[in-house]
């Protein structure tokens, strides 16, 4: 997938591989500020399945509350 392709709206809809913990591809509104942007097996935009292993201390409250949205 291209960066354009893994930047996804932090509002945007859960997508299966979501969780708590990760989020497929970048949920930041500024990845270029991002702590933990271009480091291996963290970042989406330089893993290889595109999956973000460390989202912001907000995310877990945002999964919650896009995780009603879909029930």
């Amino acid at each position: 997938m291209t960066k354009k392709e893994l930047k996804f709206s932090f509002d945007a809809p859960l997508n299966m591989q979501d969780t708590e913990l990760q989020t497929l591809g970048c949920r930041q509104a500024n990845p270029d500020i991002c702590g933990s942007n271009g480091l291996p097996d963290v970042c989406a935009f330089v893993s290889k399945d595109g999956i973000c292993r460390k989202p912001s201390r907000a995310w877990k409250k945002q999964y919650e509350k896009l995780k009603r949205l879909v029930q």
